[in-house]
Order: structure tokens, then sequence, then C-alpha cells
């Protein structure tokens, strides 16, 4: 089992700028996929994005392509997602996860989440 903690939320004005750390503890970080979900209030968990265990693939939902970048330091425990050109419907609770396969949306496949953190964006 592998735990989770997320960092680095905040707020920032639409075209802004955030980084977000995922710290992982456990012995198996390096065994899993990692992706990022995010959660608006009133609607559903959506997939953001992942990496895979090795760190040379990435996958990116459409809406945010081009702006947000996933990265991995296994020897550091820890998965960064960069966001970049933030946009007020990006606003919501960011979840990191461990999860089986870097490149699909579905939460079926995740085995821990982190706690979220919020990020506003304010136009």
């Amino acid at each position: 089992q592998v735990q989770l903690v997320e960092s680095g939320g905040g707020l920032v004005q639409a075209g802004g700028s955030l980084r977000l750390s995922c710290a992982a503890s456990g012995r198996t970080f390096s065994n899993y996929a990692m992706g990022w979900f995010r959660q608006a209030p009133g609607k559903e968990r959506e997939f953001v994005g992942g990496i895979s265990w090795s760190g040379d693939n990435t996958y990116y939902v459409d809406s945010v392509k081009g702006r947000f970048t996933i990265s991995r330091g296994n020897a550091k425990s820890t998965v960064v997602l960069q966001m970049n050109s933030l946009k007020p419907e990006d606003t919501a609770v960011y979840y990191c996860a461990a999860k089986l396969r870097y490149n699909t949306d579905s939460v079926a496949d995740v085995r821990s989440w982190g706690q979220g953190t919020q990020v506003t964006v304010s136009s």
C-alpha cells in the first residue's frame, strides 16, 4: 500500500500557474502508475491525466492538454502536476492517485488516493 499527500494548491488568477506535488510513502510507489483527478463542487470526480510507472509515458484529457504537465521522481517518491494557463473552470479539489494504468479514467483501478488539495482560479 502507498500513502499519498498532496500539497501546493491555492488561489491564482486566470492565466497563472500552480505546481501541485504528491508525496508518497511506502516501498511500492515505483510499481504504480500515477494519476491526477479533480472534483469541482456539484460535479463528479474527473480524470486529468496520468504517468506510467517508469515516467516514460503520459496521458492528458483534452481539456488540459498543452497546459498541464505530469512528472514523477521515483527516487524521491514524488509526482508533480504543473498547471499553466489556468482557467476558472480548472477550479476544483485535485487528488493524486496510485493506479494500475496511467491512461484510463477509471477509478476502479485506483489503489490509493491522496486527501486532495484545493485549487481556485479567479477570473
